[in-house]
């Protein structure tokens, strides 16, 4: 995962400040010298690393901030607000169009995912604008990126347009963006050609692109994988198209982060989006807030809320809500429960967004095999309709027949029927407004519930300033 290495130093640097009763000049010093050794190895550019560390240090040796009682916690709230400000201070949304279409252009090095990325930014228009995009296959010299786009297309029911690759891009951005206005589409986003370097060919060519296009938004794609180098990409590009954003792709990669925490500062161009997967709904709209309390970790409630708003079914959700109280939870809904929670994302990612959690010793090794899930359903495929709605019907002779149907031992089987069982007194629980919940130790070790539950609030209440305060006597 993006940032999992800085993270981890950053939290080290911070928390030997967080031990001492009183902190000293000495102590800032010491704690930035680490934060500065972190940021470097994390790949971010040296001269963004010396802005940000002097900043920090200027408000943080403030005698207002040394003699308080919190000066440990304040210093680390100056961290975040400094790197919320170095990643861009608040999100920003795409210009648009006050007519019809919004003209979106993508650009960057070949492999950087431009193509992928135009096929996310369809899905996530159509998902939460009801747009009608029209995508404008640009690239002429990678016979297999027309292809590309089509699939991506038909998969999307998103119209791409395209006239193969004897034309010039520019003829067919010009023909593309007729059919669009003919089609009353409300985006059109056009993908062009990369290079695996930058050349004179390919920035002539977009800049005739853009002359013609006219686009209101042009996002350079970035593979947050190749470190440094994106920097250097980024200047270029803006200095001769004069970007309007940055998209950074391969967030969910084994990245050290540099780029995205440079890009911003170097350009002074916003990041817009983050690519978080492989998948075409695997996009999110890059708050630098968020990002910032993800790398210190400190969780990202907000992010994960929105996830479960996304993915989950209000009516669905309610009718769930009934059947659990009134004790009818069946392994339909076991099932079901299951696909959704899997579809917001990797469990421990998710996890990691609870404030607290990061700081959980142990937390990183935590991993949920998607094999055991395919697991828990075919046993649960493997059971008769009568039996799904009905576990108690789950006698010793039908779970050996489940488990040879399956694929499984009937311990394996027995084990599963507990899980379920447990959640299912887990969720009772939960809609009687208890949340001291069964099982939770059975999953994470005993005595881990109570940790994490206490961690996560204490984090969370600080992170946004609702610590409650002791009533007087």
């Amino acid at each position: 995962m993006a940032f999992e290495s800085l993270t981890q130093r950053l939290q080290g640097a911070m928390s030997k400040l967080r031990r001492k009763g009183k902190v000293s000049e000495s102590d800032v010093k010491e704690m930035m010298r680490e934060i500065r050794l972190a940021l470097l190895e994390a790949d971010v550019n040296y001269k963004v690393v010396k802005d940000f560390t002097k900043r920090v240090s200027d408000r943080a040796v403030g005698q207002e901030v040394l003699d308080s009682l919190s000066a440990a916690q304040q210093i680390v709230k100056i961290v975040d607000e400094e790197l919320t400000a170095t990643l861009g201070s608040e999100a920003v949304l795409l210009n648009k169009n006050p007519k019809i279409p919004t003209v979106i252009m993508m650009v960057g090095l070949q492999g950087a995912g431009k193509t992928t990325f135009a096929g996310k930014l369809s899905q996530f228009l159509k998902k939460n604008e009801n747009a009608r995009p029209l995508l404008i296959a640009g690239d002429v010299y990678r016979p297999a990126a027309i292809d590309q786009l089509k699939v991506i297309g038909e998969q999307l029911e998103v119209p791409v347009f395209d006239l193969g690759t004897d034309v010039s891009p520019v003829e067919i951005v010009r023909q593309g963006l007729n059919q669009a206005h003919e089609q009353k589409n409300d985006y059109v986003i056009i993908d062009t050609a990369g290079r695996l370097h930058i050349d004179e060919k390919l920035m002539g060519e977009l800049k005739d692109i853009k002359a013609l296009a006219n686009p209101n938004e042009i996002l350079l794609v970035v593979d947050a994988m190749t470190g440094q180098d994106a920097v250097n990409v980024a200047e270029s590009f803006n200095e001769q198209l004069d970007i309007t954003g940055v998209v950074l792709t391969k967030l969910d990669g084994d990245t050290r982060g540099g780029a995205a925490l440079s890009i911003r500062a170097v350009t002074g161009k916003p990041i817009k989006f983050s690519g978080t997967g492989e998948k075409l709904t695997d996009l999110e709209i890059f708050y630098p807030d968020r990002m910032s309390s993800r790398i210190l970790g400190m969780g990202d409630l907000l992010t994960l809320i929105e996830k479960a708003q996304l993915d989950y079914d209000e009516q669905k959700t309610q009718d769930l809500a009934e059947k659990m109280r009134e004790n009818s939870f069946d392994f339909n809904d076991f099932i079901e429960q299951l696909d959704q929670v899997m579809g917001m994302g990797p469990i421990e990612d998710l996890m990691k967004m609870i404030p607290g959690m990061s700081n959980m010793p142990g937390i990183e090794n935590v991993k949920v095999d998607p094999k055991d899930i395919d697991r828990k359903k075919a046993i649960v495929f493997s059971m008769t309709p009568a039996e799904r709605e009905n576990p108690d019907l789950l006698n010793p002779s039908r779970r050996r027949r489940i488990a040879a149907g399956s694929g499984n031992s009937v311990i394996e089987v027995n084990r599963m029927i507990k899980q379920f069982n447990e959640s299912k007194k887990m969720m009772q629980q939960m809609t009687k407004g208890n949340f001291n919940m069964p099982g939770m130790d059975n999953m994470f070790g005993q005595g881990v519930k109570g940790k994490l539950s206490k961690m996560a609030m204490k984090s969370y209440m600080k992170k946004t300033g609702k610590a409650k305060k002791k009533k007087k006597k």
